[in-house]
């Protein structure tokens, strides 16, 4: 009996389970430190016991998260030999990867 829970953070919804990892946008904490996220929605697997917030669960469901390490931008640089060709192009938005610890 699985649980899934919509989250939401950095303006962005994300379906996520426990122990599952994954990147969002930089949150201003350190490795090992813990976050709460807003829960929107939480359900069962199967389909039973569906929560639903209006806007947010807030008080009623917690969904803790670890976060794991703080992600660097990508630098893509172009360069072709010989022609005097080299550009340094690109951009990525810092992330954060969390692991959902409970809910």
């Amino acid at each position: 009996m699985n649980k899934i829970a919509i989250i939401k953070t950095g303006g962005k919804q994300y379906k996520v389970k426990e122990g599952q990892v994954l990147s969002v946008e930089k949150l201003e904490l350190a490795a090992g430190e813990t976050v709460k996220l807003e829960t929107l929605l939480i359900a069962d697997e199967d389909g039973g016991n569906l929560q639903i917030g209006q806007p947010s669960l807030g008080e009623v469901v917690e969904v803790k998260a670890g976060v794991t390490a703080q992600g660097d931008k990508v630098h893509v640089i172009k360069f072709k030999n010989k022609t005097r060709y080299k550009r340094n192009v690109g951009h990525r938005q810092i992330h954060t990867m969390i692991e959902v610890k409970s809910f």
